[in-house]
């Protein structure tokens, strides 16, 4: 696996008021949206790109990490500041008991597994996809989920969960053992530090080498958008791209750069289109 030498961005925890977020002038304006689901309200911040209801439009969710806010996805993630031709909703999830931190469940997050917690986060999001498909023109061969920590192991639960809903998937320091065995290929794009001290590297190696077999992959080399990426061709038309960092679980400032390129370049395959779940 080639070495992506990402610059490390730690950002503080952000407030969302009750108007919407503050973000840089250049970026987008993003919708502040509740939905009220088995009794709970939820919210997302959501950006819907001018011509959405006119015209097919990419769809990516982007999925904060145990203990953050929507408000952290949006100003890290900055999916819809890079990619303003798509929809993109940051959701906020609820408190969690977390698997390695916070075992009271008193920070915010994600279910680990289907079933888990009446699968509250799984049906909040089955919400939020049929409002988008009703609301927006989605291009359904290009809806993506991206996240970090928790919210790249939930990313990878909804690719066991929803996997026909989705082209590609992007996590970043994550293992997601839980689902691990309930994955079928799609293309992949795992961002890990080698230096992780919460999700140790070890674990996502071996998420990492799992990947690899599930999608039939061969000897890497370097993926041809961006050479510091290693890209793992397969067999049955899913790669497996690894972006490995040598720093900490904190999340890369360059990642969501890679994220947009490698979603853009990964639409579904034409016969997925008349899929359904």
């Amino acid at each position: 696996m080639s070495r992506l030498r990402f610059l490390i961005l730690s950002l503080p925890a952000l407030a969302v008021a009750l108007t919407g977020l503050s973000l840089p002038a250049q970026a987008p304006a993003l919708q502040r949206r509740q939905w009220t689901v088995d009794g709970v309200i939820r919210e997302a911040l959501v950006h819907v790109p001018a011509n959405a209801r006119e015209k097919p439009s990419p769809l990516v969710f982007g999925f904060h990490g145990h203990g953050g806010s929507m408000a952290n996805a949006a100003r890290s993630y900055r999916i819809h500041a890079l990619w303003p031709e798509a929809a993109v909703v940051y959701p906020q999830g609820l408190n969690t008991p977390g698997q390695l931190t916070d075992p009271e469940g008193k920070k915010p997050g994600w279910q680990h597994s289907i079933g888990e917690l009446g699968d509250r986060d799984l049906k909040f999001f089955d919400v939020m996809l049929a409002t988008m498909k009703t609301e927006l023109k989605v291009d359904t061969r290009r809806v993506y989920s991206t996240g970090h920590s928790n919210g790249g192991g939930f990313t990878y639960m909804l690719w066991a969960a929803r996997g026909e809903v989705f082209a590609a998937m992007a996590p970043s320091a994550s293992a997601a053992g839980r689902v691990r065995g309930l994955l079928k290929p799609k293309p992949v794009l795992h961002i890990a530090g080698e230096n992780d001290e919460l999700v140790k590297y070890s674990w996502q190696q071996a998420m990492i080498a799992s990947l690899l077999a599930l999608n039939q992959c061969g000897e890497s080399r370097p993926w041809e958008l961006d050479d510091r990426i290693s890209i793992h061709p397969s067999k049955v038309g899913c790669p497996v791209l690894t972006a490995i960092h040598p720093g900490t679980h904190k999340y890369p400032a360059e990642a969501p750069e890679v994220i947009v390129k490698f979603f853009k370049s990964h639409p579904a395959e034409p016969a997925r289109e008349n899929e359904g779940r």
